[in-house]
């Protein structure tokens, strides 16, 4: 598969137009004011840093904003979070922060709105399934920023060489990887539930068995009947049969899964663009579907954001606003989305990419993103669960097992971390 990008995500958590309407923060302000930004680095050399490309977005900014300079600190995964949260206790909050969640500090007041810094074009750019997420009691704070989605991948020659085709339900899943086993296939459906990003997998399975971590109105429900039966299928239909590897699921983390599919070793797995160029690159001829339902192609698949956000600290509203403008205007969305293998967050961005042939490798992903449900990132509690999760749900598959009694576990803790925080 041929290529015209360069970067390679690091993703740990998990995605304009140009105003010409004048909104909250549209105007300069004036005199000399110096904003700061502390970012997430999506590359993973110094060659595609992310300080590159905001390097390039500040100067572009600066040369029609005389009065506004934009110094920008960028930290890996690892760490940004925490630099962030670090800075925020010790009265040091920076002007923004594009990191990956937001709840914890607009409960606590300390952020401005996304329409007290944007230009109304700008908001109402964004894709309405990032702005839902980005909403704390009806009230947008997270300004998504990077965005990705999940399809099946699978293996062409596997499949070929088994005379397979692609699942498009549970049973042909499991009878697909049934024969891929008996071919000597290492990892017929890799299941990554170690602590990485077990999280993950685990939504992306609920969401294709008709639930997810929360109901309609977000309230958890982590043990709903549909969610049991997701895991009590997983259990008995792929790990109790051997279908999942000889790692088991507890411990399998999802990067060890996406470099035993860039090696040849696995049938199916589900996974983000980022596997696209790891697999190429190792001459891995692949194919994506949306993921199998219970009956059928699932209703929905998962979706990731990252955000960004603008806080009250230093009181630099309006220009924070003018800058932000700058940031999401559809050259900029795509020119980060290109580098990065990331879904634009904004429509028009999205539609341009729609629309361009070299990006017809990223057409699949970005036909998931309509009906894309995300994490529940607007409780403040999501954090501790989503650890809880990584921690326990590897559990619920393995030997003797329980997936009621990890998943009725899990939903007490919740409910007394949702009411605590």
């Amino acid at each position: 598969m041929q290529r015209r990008r360069t970067g390679l995500v690091a993703v740990m958590s998990a995605l304009g137009v140009t105003a010409t309407l004048a909104g909250c923060g549209s105007s300069d302000g004036s005199g000399d004011v110096t904003l700061e930004l502390v970012a997430a680095d999506y590359g993973d050399s110094r060659a595609n840093s992310s300080q590159k490309y905001w390097d390039t977005v500040v100067k572009g900014y600066e040369t029609t904003h005389p009065g506004v300079r934009v110094e920008v600190t960028v930290y890996p995964w690892t760490d940004v979070d925490r630099k962030v949260a670090e800075r925020v206790a010790a009265g040091r909050a920076p002007d923004m922060a594009q990191i990956g969640a937001y709840a914890d500090y607009a409960a606590k007041g300390e952020l401005y709105s996304a329409d007290q810094v944007l230009s109304i074009p700008v908001q109402a750019d964004f894709v309405s399934q990032l702005t839902e997420a980005g909403q704390m009691n009806r009230v947008q704070y997270g300004m998504p920023f990077a965005a990705s989605t999940r399809l099946l991948f699978f293996n062409k020659k596997l499949f070929a060489d088994a005379g397979l085709t692609p699942p498009q339900s549970w049973s042909e899943l499991a009878a697909d990887a049934a024969a891929l086993k008996v071919r000597g296939v290492k990892f017929p459906y890799a299941l990554p539930l170690g602590p990485e990003e077990a999280q993950a997998e685990t939504m992306q399975w609920l969401l294709s068995g008709g639930d997810s971590y929360t109901d309609d109105v977000g309230t958890y429900h982590l043990d709903s009947t549909e969610n049991v039966d997701t895991l009590t299928w997983l259990k008995n239909e792929l790990v109790g049969k051997g279908l999942t590897g000889p790692v088991a699921p507890a411990k399998l983390n999802r990067a060890d899964a996406f470099a035993a599919f860039a090696r040849g070793e696995v049938g199916m797995l589900n996974g983000h663009p980022t596997l696209m160029k790891a697999a190429a690159d190792k001459g891995v001829r692949f194919g994506m579907v949306p993921m199998p339902g219970v009956n059928g192609r699932a209703k929905a698949t998962m979706g990731v954001a990252d955000w960004m956000m603008a806080f009250k600290h230093n009181g630099h509203r309006e220009q924070i606003g003018s800058f932000l403008d700058y940031v999401y205007s559809e050259t900029n969305v795509l020119a980060f989305s290109h580098e990065y293998d990331l879904l634009p967050v904004t429509t028009s961005a999205s539609q341009a990419m729609s629309a361009d042939t070299h990006d017809k490798d990223l057409a699949p992903f970005l036909g998931e993103l309509p009906t894309s449900q995300l994490y529940p990132v607007g409780k403040t509690s999501w954090a501790s669960v989503s650890a809880d999760i990584k921690q326990d749900i590897g559990k619920a598959v393995g030997p003797g097992g329980s997936p009621a009694g990890v998943l009725g576990a899990l939903q007490r803790t919740a409910t007394i971390r949702d009411s605590t925080d």
